[in-house]
């Protein structure tokens, strides 16, 4: 099994040579890809040192899997050579999540959708990853008519600059900049560019993907996507509204049986999901839940995850872990 990292040496791109590592996935042969100003940078993966390669060097050595982590406009500039070559790509970019001749697949609800012609394999954006795992059960059991969702989201989900930038404000240093505003002590309610309708990237990407991966048009969606000055976690306030009545019982049982979720919803001891305990994690936490007391058949919850893991690597290794033990590479 030949194995290409594209984008390795980036945030996304080493978080995935861990989970690799850690899921022991069977790689034989690792290329680690990355643009050509880092081409001869020396990596490390499992005890071993490895060079990094370019674009093409990587095409022409024909692996069977490549792992994109790379940006939107170098996915769609590369990732069709290496699907020319019978690569498969699994790509974490924005580049083709909506392209209807690609699936958009989060493992745990739509994998089984995969066929060995998919070529190019599309990872959602992190902030509807960690939703949809969590709301997916319920949405099977209750069917969702509506989802209010506010995003509290991680500076790692911009990348090192973002997080530099963090660290140096709060230090009291000058750097480069990631933002148009400070981050630290602040809050930034702007994700991505800003689009006609007044909402941003982001915030669409939250309402069109969680209809594609669920497969349902009539699940209404509105987003408001926030920065704030965290590292380890996006964090999501949901109200969820269902078709179908329910129990706050009924609710705790779905979850329980929802794979890739954990519920940390302890109130009386003051126990509920929050960044710093997700960080390093790929589980989606999922806590504060109750009824909305305003509206019928109405669900308040709060679900964190680690962006860089399940909303990014994590999800990624896993498509491809289903490639391989389905053998549709």
């Amino acid at each position: 099994m030949k194995v290409a990292v594209v984008g390795a040496t980036g945030l996304v791109g080493g978080e995935m040579l861990k989970v690799l590592a850690e899921r022991n996935f069977p790689v034989d042969e690792l290329l680690l890809v990355a643009s050509e100003r880092s081409v001869g940078q020396k990596m490390e993966f499992q005890g071993k040192e490895y060079t990094v390669i370019g674009m093409e060097d990587a095409i022409a050595q024909k692996p069977q899997i490549a792992i994109f982590s790379a940006g939107g406009s170098v996915s769609k500039e590369m990732a069709p050579k290496f699907a020319e070559a019978g690569t498969t790509v699994v790509d974490n970019s924005s580049a083709w999540r909506m392209d209807p001749t690609k699936k958009l697949v989060v493992p745990e609800i739509n994998a089984a959708e995969l066929t060995p012609e998919d070529k190019i394999i599309a990872n959602p954006n992190c902030s509807t990853i960690q939703m949809v795992v969590a709301l997916n059960k319920l949405h099977q059991a209750l069917k969702i008519k509506r989802i209010v969702v506010s995003t509290y989201q991680s500076v790692t989900g911009t990348g090192k600059k973002a997080v530099d930038q963090l660290m140096n404000e709060r230090a009291g240093v000058d750097g480069e900049k990631a933002y148009a505003y400070p981050i630290d002590l602040n809050v930034i309610p702007h994700i991505d560019v800003f689009t006609e309708n007044g909402y941003t990237k982001e915030e669409m990407k939250m309402v069109n993907e969680t209809k594609k991966i669920m497969g349902d048009d009539s699940i209404r969606v509105t987003a408001t996507t926030v920065r704030i000055p965290v590292i380890g976690g996006h964090s999501e306030s949901v109200n969820v509204e269902f078709e179908k009545d329910f129990t706050l019982d009924e609710v705790y049982r779905l979850l329980h049986e929802t794979p890739g979720v954990v519920v940390v919803d302890d109130v009386a001891n003051l126990q509920y999901p929050m960044p710093k305990d997700a960080h390093g994690k790929d589980e989606v936490l999922v806590g504060r839940i109750r009824m909305d007391e305003t509206q019928d058949k109405t669900l308040n919850m709060w679900i964190v995850a680690d962006n860089l893991r399940k909303g990014a690597a994590t999800n990624a290794v896993q498509i491809a872990e289903y490639l391989v033990e389905n053998k549709l590479v």
